[in-house]
């Protein structure tokens, strides 16, 4: 028998917005799953933002052509280019200007979370963010636990902290069984990137 996931006494009852998702884990899809709940959130009307953190770089992200044509959605990229231009390689480094891009981000998210413009803002990568030391996870908590209380939150990315696992009210685990980049597949255009 499957254990069912504990109610979340804080939010028993609970109806409208303000709510915390994170969708985590070692499996592709959680920025995928994010899109789709900003698409049907803009859908019903409402507004949406994304903040993208760690994402830099025009050619590496096709979501966003179609995100510039949904006109309840606006989007932020932070982060440099980690992509190099030639060899195709991921940079791993963190470097100062990647905790400059981070802390950009989070005050945009802050601005964001606080003025009651959007009814979803979508925090891309902020797990893996403050999980490689980009950004302090007591001060991301703190813009978090100061939104606009109608506002609703979805967290992504690998490893979340502690803290936001505990202020979440929906949590997602995306697990992978298999993935063909482990056989060599590169990213492909339209389906991962």
């Amino acid at each position: 028998m499957v254990e069912q996931p504990k109610m979340d006494e804080r939010i028993r009852g609970f109806k409208g917005y303000g709510l915390i998702h994170i969708l985590h884990g070692e499996g592709k899809g959680k920025t995928t799953s994010a899109l789709g709940t900003a698409i049907r959130c803009a859908g019903s009307g409402r507004r949406v933002k994304i903040i993208y953190f760690d994402k830099g770089g025009a050619g590496h992200y096709s979501e966003r052509a179609i995100l510039d044509q949904i006109q309840n959605i606006d989007y932020t990229v932070t982060g440099r280019d980690r992509i190099h231009s030639i060899t195709g390689r991921f940079d791993f480094s963190i470097q100062q200007v990647d905790r400059d891009e981070a802390e950009r981000g989070l005050q945009i998210a802050r601005q964001d979370l606080t003025t009651g413009d959007y009814d979803l803002v979508v925090l891309d990568e902020i797990n893996s963010t403050t999980d490689l030391g980009m950004l302090d996870v007591s001060v991301v908590l703190s813009v978090l636990k100061s939104r606009n209380k109608g506002v609703e939150v979805v967290l992504t990315g690998r490893n979340p902290a502690p803290e936001f696992l505990i202020e979440a009210n929906l949590i997602s685990n995306v697990g992978s069984e298999r993935h063909y980049f482990y056989s060599g597949v590169p990213a492909r255009e339209g389906i991962d990137f």
